[in-house]
């Protein structure tokens, strides 16, 4: 067996502040060996980001990494002088950072900023350097990359910025490549694009990859071995699949079954596991398992005793007593996960009845004699919600989804179309008039830190919508009514007092959702409330929402781009698609047999081991220009002469209405392997 390329060795990290040393990175070690692919997965704060930035030596006072060894084919890191450094980042090493805009610079086109490590490297003269900047960037799925590399970078989209860090990252054929999240921000679609990259590139070039992700389904779609982090140490390391199908330390149990899947049945418990709680505090870390405050496994000696990362089974390390002994952590969804999902009321008038939506943007003139640009926005939507329903909307960036929900509650007037909430027409109603629905519809938004007025208390935020509507009295009625409001969401009432920045963003997104529940609404309108979360707090808000839906009798409208918490959250799905409805059904059977093309494709993108996918091809048209006939025309696989005329929104079976000419003709049968 050839060298590692990276060998880890008891790595730790600390970063010094007043109140002593946080022991960010604690005692880690792992090697990856050339051509393999290794995934570091936990939640925010486990550690992995700054394991990766130790590695390429990136990280400045107070950090300093305290001790251990790392060494790379053969030399060790630390031992470098800073020239050293830059020679090797960039072109033996090389990282792709988490969020491609801050990663880019944004005053110097693309063909600069490829070329630049190449020349700088002297691995390439200038002119061959960009015929190989063109050719990586069609590599990586660009099209038209001879002229895509004079543009800048905010004339890409996200999944375009992603490929052209990883073009940079690939530019000199490093020996090893660091993904930090690389694809945490993207569409389902694009997500799945950049993961078969990722995987097509290390068979190609024979890179090692360490992937870093918060996400065990993103990880098991790429990484052949996987390490687990928790409180920052590896708590369990072993074959990915391993992992995923039998985890031997209860933090990897609680990751791999906090995510819904869409190859396993739902059944009438919706509840998901969750781990309540927060990690240890690194300035006090616990005497025994770090994990055992929240652990629904800990034995006596847990709390007692550090455990050590010892062998479980052959080729599987686990830093956990129970397992060690030989216990086997159960399988999730037995009893103690309660909750059986109500059923829905006997079908009434819907609550919420959109027709013909429409919202166009006008831009302002580029010029005098320029003709005024419009984006179309929404292009003649029909939904329908029904009385303590939960409907799913999903799409890729740019569909439309935002644009409906603040149409619905009339945070926008719409061009055209007719909005109904409870037989009242509210689609041009005046302000004066809307204002007395606000009580009945809610919103809770994607960015909780954003939405959250970060000079007011909590307790403050909480009691400014009940005064305003006369709920509550200033004084000790308004803070007994917050009391129970961040009492039913799990929060404790005495941190009233305290301000968004003293939460984390699970806690931050309870405290949207308890604002929203303040006026008893009917209607309450998420938009992607979970998906900058970790899946754990992911799991927690999941099954606060289900919690308060059977208390309340709440109806959802449920807006994100997360397929497998869609179909486990929503009774009902609509497919969006340049700002059309592609197909509605219900979740059951648009997951089991989609009608339409792209919904196929959506379905197929999901990161889950074993998947076939069909991978999407190209960007959305603009929504400047949209194209005649039906707009998903130009990327489907299955498209004919007769697509050019736009196919009507018609019911194809009952309950299951499809805007396609050929409905079902895209079999689901043979996506999944």
């Amino acid at each position: 067996m050839s060298a590692p390329v990276l060998e880890v060795e008891d790595l730790r990290t600390v970063f010094l502040t007043d109140a002593g040393a946080v022991r960010a990175v604690d005692g880690v070690s792992f090697s990856i060996g050339a051509g393999e692919t290794l995934g570091i997965v936990g939640e925010s704060g486990s550690g992995k980001s700054v394991t990766a930035l130790s590695l390429m030596r990136l990280l400045e006072e107070p950090a300093r990494i305290a001790g251990g060894s790392m060494r790379f084919q053969g030399r060790d890191l630390l031992a470098m002088r800073p020239d050293e450094l830059r020679s090797l980042r960039g072109d033996r090493m090389a990282m792709v950072f988490q969020d491609p805009m801050t990663g880019l610079n944004p005053v110097i086109r693309i063909l600069r900023q490829l070329t630049e490590p190449m020349v700088g490297h002297g691995r390439f003269a200038a002119p061959e350097a960009k015929r190989r900047a063109i050719g990586l960037l069609g590599r990586m799925g660009i099209t038209a990359p001879e002229r895509s590399v004079s543009r800048f970078p905010h004339e890409f989209s996200g999944g375009m910025r992603q490929r052209v860090m990883l073009a940079m990252g690939f530019a000199n054929d490093p020996a090893l490549l660091i993904a930090d999240e690389p694809t945490t921000a993207l569409d389902v679609t694009i997500q799945a694009q950049i993961l078969d990259l990722l995987r097509r590139l290390n068979a190609e070039f024979g890179t090692a990859i360490l992937l870093i992700s918060h996400d065990l389904g993103v990880i098991g779609s790429v990484c052949r071995r996987v390490a687990v982090m928790y409180a920052g140490e590896v708590v369990e390391e072993a074959a990915t699949e391993a992992v995923l199908a039998d985890p031997r330390h209860p933090y990897a149990w609680a990751l791999v079954n906090a995510v819904p899947r869409i190859d396993q049945p739902l059944g009438a418990d919706r509840r998901l596991v969750s781990i309540e709680g927060a990690p240890p505090d690194a300035l006090n870390l616990p005497q025994g398992c770090r994990f055992a405050p929240r652990c629904p496994f800990k034995v006596e000696r847990c709390e007692r005793e550090h455990p050590p990362l010892a062998e479980v089974a052959p080729g599987r390390l686990a830093r956990c007593w129970v397992t060690q002994a030989g216990a086997v952590l159960p399988k999730a969804g037995g009893a103690g996960f309660g909750g059986v999902r109500a059923p829905l009321p006997p079908a009434a008038e819907p609550l919420l009845s959109v027709r013909g939506l429409v919202k166009h943007f006008p831009l302002p003139r580029e010029s005098l004699f320029a003709p005024r640009r419009v984006v179309h926005a929404v292009n003649g939507i029909d939904l329908d919600l029904a009385r303590g329903e939960t409907l799913g909307v999903v799409g890729e960036s740019g569909c439309g989804k935002s644009t409906v929900a603040r149409l619905v509650t009339r945070i926008h007037a719409p061009t055209e179309g007719s909005i109904l909430f409870d037989g009242q027409e509210i689609a041009q109603a005046s302000p004066a008039a809307i204002r007395p629905l606000r009580r009945r519809m809610q919103m809770v938004f994607q960015d909780p830190y954003a939405s959250l007025n970060p000079r007011m208390t909590i307790g403050d935020t909480l009691a400014e919508p009940l005064v305003a509507h006369g709920l509550a009295r200033r004084g000790a009625e308004a803070r007994e009514r917050v009391g129970a409001l961040l009492d039913m969401v799990g929060l404790n009432p005495a941190w009233v007092s305290r301000f968004p920045h003293e939460f984390s963003g699970g806690q931050r997104q309870r405290i949207s959702i308890a604002r929203a529940l303040a006026l008893e609404p009917e209607m309450i309108v998420a938009d992607e409330p979970i998906s900058a979360l970790d899946v754990n707090i992911q799991a927690q808000i999941l099954n606060l929402m289900l919690d308060l839906q059977q208390r309340m009798g709440l109806t959802y409208l449920f807006i994100a781009h997360d397929l497998a918490v869609v179909r486990h959250l929503c009774d009902r799905v609509a497919v969006l698609y340049l700002g059309r409805v592609m197909e509605s059904a219900p979740a059951e059977a648009l997951f089991a047999r989609p009608l339409h093309p792209y919904t196929g494709v959506l379905i197929s993108a999901v990161p889950e081991p074993g998947r076939q996918r069909v991978l999407l091809q190209g960007e959305p048209p603009s929504t400047l220009a949209p194209p005649q006939g039906c707009p998903f025309r130009g990327r489907c696989p299955i498209a004919q002469p007769v697509c050019e005329t736009m196919p009507p929104l018609v019911e194809a079976e009952a309950g299951r209405w499809v805007a396609c000419h050929f409905p079902g003709g895209f079999s689901h049968a043979g996506l999944v392997a």
